[in-house]
């Protein structure tokens, strides 16, 4: 080996550090790649700096929409520092033309989607602004809107960064065309309950947190309205995914929007109660019903305590009334204190209640010994 040889080899080294990685100074690669990570040293350090300061500043302010805002935008500003890192690591490198477009697209591609995401973001905050509308509509439909919004800023950044490396939209979506046709007629009742789900909530049938029945598919409370399918939890907590066009192509019965609960009882008493005692205790029943605020009264709603009918084994006197709660728990009570009133008045007025009996009634007997005396009335208790 020569001293000509080393010469040659160090010329190598030094063309090699001077047009290292598509001619680009390594030295320069190296301190772009220092530059890139003190941005992402200090990223911390500057996210906390400024959301402290935006925090501040809308802690002074009487609404809660900009808090809301702030803590949205947290993760987009913190992505601020790596946009700028790289932004700055490719400024220092001197690129060649080509290598310097691709790196302007870059930076244009990483601006852009740090913007839609901060909007995409936003539509939270945007949501409780809207939420102050649930009078006009209904918290599905708020729903559905945000996750209209939601999917809008997504498309429109994701076609916004699609334009920047030079793929035009608009062919892509019309070659998408035939594909979405050929889709479609595979995914019929896909759409058939997405056009169920609108239906639904244009028609407010129903909202979540209310508890509706469909006979024969469901009852339980309403958890999610989707865009395919409503989640309805059941009283045993189980989760049932049911698809939209179920609860729109059937009789929908919503217990939530009852205003009175129904009580409709026939009370039977025997047979051996006097007219006068069928009147005290049908009067007696009668007068607990009305006077008592924890049901509607008669001007509300259809209030009737009768005699009504002569049973097999009973006389009954139909009760049928409402009670002004319509909380599950609340009319158990209710109706476990008049059940319990009901039978004090029953036997203050020396009556009692029937039970299912029959009565064999014995016309003739052949022979000359007749065990027991015609017409006589054996009650045995039916099964």
């Amino acid at each position: 080996m020569n001293i000509n040889s080393f010469e040659e080899f160090w010329q190598l080294v030094l063309d090699v550090w001077n047009n290292g990685v598509y001619g680009i100074d390594i030295g320069q690669i190296i301190v772009g790649v220092l530059v890139f990570f003190l941005f992402m040293l200090i990223r911390g350090l500057f996210t906390s700096i400024v959301i402290n300061r935006l925090k501040a500043l809308t802690k002074r302010t009487e609404t809660e929409i900009d808090d809301e805002v702030i803590e949205a935008l947290e993760k987009p500003i913190r992505f601020i520092p790596v946009v700028l890192g790289f932004f700055f690591a490719t400024e220092i490198m001197h690129l060649d033309e080509g290598t310097a477009e691709i790196a302007t697209k870059i930076n244009r591609s990483l601006i852009t989607f740090n913007l839609f995401w901060a909007l995409y973001k936003m539509v939270g905050p945007m949501s409780f602004t809207i939420g102050k509308l649930k009078d006009i509509f209904s918290v599905s439909m708020l729903e559905w809107v945000v996750k209209a919004i939601h999917g809008l800023f997504f498309f429109l950044g994701a076609a916004a960064i699609l334009e920047i490396w030079g793929i035009k939209v608009a062919p892509l979506i019309a070659g998408l065309g035939l594909f979405g046709v050929a889709v479609a007629l595979g995914a019929q009742d896909l759409f058939k309950n997405l056009i169920a789900g609108l239906f639904i909530i244009g028609e407010r049938r129903f909202n979540p947190g209310e508890w509706i029945k469909i006979d024969g598919i469901i009852e339980g409370t309403v958890e999610h309205i989707g865009f395919r399918t409503t989640t309805v939890r059941r009283f045993d907590k189980a989760p049932v995914y049911v698809p939209n066009s179920k609860l729109s192509d059937n009789a929908v019965t919503n217990f939530s929007r009852m205003t009175h609960r129904r009580i409709y009882w026939k009370i039977g008493l025997v047979y051996d109660t006097t007219v006068d005692q069928l009147k005290h205790i049908r009067n007696a029943i009668e007068q607990y019903v009305t006077e008592n605020d924890d049901f509607a009264k008669p001007d509300e709603v259809a209030t009737f305590v009768h005699v009504d009918s002569f049973n097999d084994s009973s006389i009954d006197i139909m009760l049928y009334c409402f009670t002004r709660t319509t909380n599950w728990g609340e009319w158990l009570e209710i109706k476990e204190t008049l059940a319990l009133k009901i039978k004090d008045i029953v036997e203050e007025h020396g009556s009692s209640f029937a039970f299912p009996s029959q009565s064999i009634y014995v016309e003739n007997l052949s022979g000359d010994e007749i065990p027991f005396p015609p017409k006589t009335s054996l009650a045995a208790k039916s099964e």
